[in-house]
């Protein structure tokens, strides 16, 4: 009698634990779904591997980015932490699309290599002719009003010096934001092969997007007509809306012990 018991008690505290464990594992693939269907539908995080944007966005920011703000493509439903590069719902254009808005910082699979995210700020929309003279910005043959803000002489994360210029640049919609030149009227980009400061007039093909880097000498986009060039709109994964953490570009996210140091406080939570 005691032995059977015992047996029994023993069968019944596994039988519970066993349903703790299964109800553990239920919540972490809840999570995990939710978190994912808010990745493909909602926010995505993105991180600044590179300089193109500064100052407005930093080597070391991480961003959300709305993924409802121009509907969405293909490129949506993508995950590059899955491998997952064209999309799991293969389809051609966009539903639910809004249209962007000159100014916006947008995020896009590169043209010819959707593999690639890029973030630049849009410059140009469909039948809108661009061009830069000296350094300029030109839309419709409207110069782009700039005034200058400060001279800046900086070392970057990697060790190398900038020496230059930023500017406000307002466009025709009234956005305005921080530019970087370190100079009006000398080639830039692509080893030098190609005067990005000195270009032909690009006419914006429709359903396509002109792209610029703030840091306006050191930006890959569409200027480069045959590397970038002219960004589809199916190609628009969403809108950046807010810093939710950065830190020292030479540092490391996952060095707990030096975020006291190296994060950069100013920059939580900042919209954009």
């Amino acid at each position: 009698m005691e032995g059977n018991g015992l047996m029994s008690v023993t069968n019944e505290t596994k039988k519970k634990d066993d349903g703790g464990l299964l109800e553990m594992v239920w919540i972490i693939v809840q999570a995990i779904v939710l978190a994912l269907l808010v990745q493909m539908f909602l926010f995505q995080p993105f991180n600044i591997p590179s300089g193109s944007m500064e100052h407005t966005l930093r080597v070391g920011d991480y961003l959300f980015v709305s993924k409802w703000s121009y509907g969405y493509s293909r490129y949506s439903f993508s995950n590059n932490f899955l491998g997952i590069q064209k999309g799991i719902i293969p389809f051609s254009g966009r539903i639910f699309g809004s249209d962007p808005k000159r100014g916006d910082i947008v995020v896009f699979r590169k043209p010819h290599e959707e593999e690639i995210d890029y973030i630049k700020r849009l410059i140009g929309l469909p039948g809108d002719k661009i061009q830069v003279k000296h350094g300029v910005l030109f839309i419709n043959g409207e110069e782009v009003k700039r005034t200058f803000d400060k001279n800046f002489d900086e070392i970057d994360y990697r060790g190398d010096r900038s020496v230059g210029k930023q500017y406000t640049e307002t466009l025709p919609n009234g956005v305005t934001y921080h530019v970087l030149k370190l100079r009006d009227d000398a080639p830039t980009g692509m080893g030098g092969e190609f005067d990005a400061n000195n270009t032909q007039v690009y006419e914006v093909p429709p359903g396509h997007y002109f792209m610029m880097g703030d840091n306006r000498d050191n930006s890959a986009d569409s200027r480069f007509i045959n590397d970038v060039g002219y960004v589809p709109a199916e190609n628009l994964i969403g809108k950046a809306q807010v810093i939710f953490f950065s830190h020292e570009g030479d540092s490391a996210i996952w060095k707990i012990w030096n975020w006291p140091w190296t994060v950069r406080f100013d920059r939580l939570l900042k919209l954009l």
